[in-house]
């Protein structure tokens, strides 16, 4: 089996997952939960790695890192196998814990990107059934078919808030903040504590679309088109047997978007691109915020110089016209399955 293709960069941003075998348990209690933490830790201050959240479920856990030393694949090497040993110890069993090598997404470090796997990291607590927020339960809610209760809600909020292992409540200010957590640098760039605990928890109350936090579906870049193009030729000599080495094409090009729409449209975009509210030219857009990997500012300069804001209404107007227009729907599906081609 191919091993995944690991991307160490000075400096570089990463989103880490790993999961246990078969989805089995890797937390059993409050100890588990609590030497993970400090191995995580003793983990910043052997690899000097800036942990700046985490989740930790049952099963799996989130990390968002960063890495002045370029050294991502060791010192999560070294955090699984200390781990594993300890677990294995405690439960009396043996055999592997993970279900393989830990996944990880690289994040470009610039703009928004780093904030959308924050955010999206610190709801997995809440993307639950039991919730109403798992995969299905989503996909209804942002289809427009089911809207929570006020009870359901309220109990999303509380499981958010109080979720002991996740640093969602040192960011929010629900809790204190352990010493080797770094908040700073996100709290910055989301505008502070207030705005990140209402952007969050504004997703929370389905104020904010799915859409918002689907960029993290990628499986192993997140970043801009010049960002993803730098890390393609950095990664150009690894052997073509590396599945996710074809992950890198993911994200397509603003150009192909606009070529899709014309042909769904039969026109061409200089005829719509500049009328506001045209469902043509939001289309365009809304294709661009889920396929291209650019920022909102990024797609309102290459739509024709719109302000970042304009484009994030546009796509919002956009989402709540899918929900009750079927045709548009049907069409809008059907070029976001073409661009999905070039996923392999």
């Amino acid at each position: 089996m191919a091993r995944v293709l690991r991307i160490d960069i000075i400096d570089g941003w990463y989103h880490i997952t790993n999961r246990g075998l078969d989805r089995r348990p890797i937390f059993d209690d409050d100890r588990d939960y609590g030497h993970f933490l400090e191995l995580l830790g003793e983990m910043h201050e052997r690899y000097a790695v800036r942990v700046h959240a985490y989740v930790l479920m049952t099963n799996h856990y989130h990390l968002l890192i960063q890495t002045p030393e370029a050294n991502a694949s060791r010192a999560m090497q070294w955090l699984n196998v200390s781990y594993s040993l300890w677990y294995n110890c405690r439960h009396n069993r043996v055999g592997p814990l993970y279900q393989g090598r830990f996944k990880s997404v690289l994040i470009e470090g610039n703009g928004a990107w780093v904030l959308e796997a924050c955010f999206y990291l610190h709801l997995n607590p809440i993307r639950v059934r039991g919730l109403g927020l798992d995969k299905r339960g989503r996909q209804v809610e942002g289809r427009g078919l089911r809207a929570p209760g006020a009870e359901q809600v309220r109990a999303r909020l509380e499981r958010l808030r109080g979720y002991r292992w996740s640093s969602y409540r040192a960011y929010a200010g629900y809790g204190p903040k352990v010493e080797w957590l770094d908040t700073g640098e996100v709290l910055r760039r989301s505008g502070g504590r207030e705005r990140l605990r209402r952007r969050i928890e504004n997703y929370v109350k389905q104020e904010l679309s799915e859409d918002e936090f689907g960029a993290m579906k990628a499986r192993l870049l997140l970043g801009s088109r010049v960002f993803l193009e730098a890390m393609k030729r950095r990664v150009s000599r690894v052997s073509k047997e590396q599945p996710d080495r074809r992950v890198l094409e993911h994200h397509a090009p603003f150009d192909r978007i606009v070529s899709l729409v014309e042909t769904e449209r039969g026109g061409k975009w200089a005829l719509f691109c500049n009328r506001h509210g045209d469902e043509g030219r939001d289309m365009v857009l809304y294709l661009a915020r889920k396929r291209s990997g650019l920022t909102l500012k990024g797609i309102g300069e290459l739509a024709g110089g719109l302000d970042y804001k304009a484009t994030g209404k546009a796509v919002e107007r956009f989402s709540r016209r899918l929900k009750v227009d079927a045709r548009l729907m049907q069409q809008t599906n059907k070029c976001l399955r073409q661009l999905s081609l070039v996923e392999t």
